[in-house]
């Protein structure tokens, strides 16, 4: 199955130009048979799920999260209390409040703007579950630096999505994973069985 699991609309991310309802369409067009929306410090309810589920109920629908954390962002998906997850939070800490929710921790574009990511994952006690190794907003060159990632730390899932925060650059990058996800749970074990991997859509 083809996920973006990295999507941001301009309900709750103001930086987005994406109405929902346009992320469907967009969505559909990529040939994506899910998405998760990851709003900055901002995790979408069941409530507001059922109503694009009801618009387009041939996509998987999830909610997610991206935390800008201190050192850098973090998607987090399967938490339960986003509101244990402040804007500024350390890694470390980030990573095993997730877990507690029963969720997983990826690193977001890594190394992007001068990120120094292995210091921050060391100093941090950061236990992530995977990273992003390519996306809209990661050139080649990071993502040549996140492939060599993986393979210095192969339990690393690996995720490629779009970014977006504009209709056109929905499903740009994916993740297809092998097995069937349909909730949020299915997801959270396909990523910790590292299930998933990052694709370029070369029909957007």
């Amino acid at each position: 199955m083809k996920f973006d699991l990295h999507l941001h609309t301009s309900r709750h991310s103001p930086d987005s130009e994406t109405d929902p309802f346009e992320l469907l369409t967009a969505a559909r067009k990529a040939g994506l048979d899910g998405i998760v929306i990851t709003e900055h410090d901002y995790c979408w309810p069941e409530e507001e799920l059922e109503e694009l589920r009801a618009a387009a109920p041939d996509l998987v629908i999830l909610g997610g999260m991206e935390v800008t954390g201190r050192g850098g962002d973090v998607l987090v998906y399967g938490i339960t209390d986003p509101l244990q997850l402040p804007k500024g939070i350390g890694w470390g800490e980030l990573t095993r409040k997730v877990h507690r929710q029963g969720g997983v921790a990826i690193a977001a574009h890594p190394n992007r703007w001068g990120q120094p990511f292995e210091r921050v994952v060391k100093d941090s006690g950061a236990e992530l579950d995977g990273i992003e190794i390519m996306s809209n907003n990661m050139e080649q060159e990071l993502r040549v630096q996140a492939a060599a990632l993986l393979k210095k730390y192969p339990r690393f899932a690996q995720l490629g999505n779009s970014d977006s925060h504009a209709p056109w650059s929905v499903g740009c990058c994916y993740t297809e994973f092998a097995a069937t996800i349909r909730t949020s749970a299915d997801l959270i074990a396909a990523i910790r069985e590292r299930q998933g991997t990052a694709r370029v859509n070369h029909s957007n």
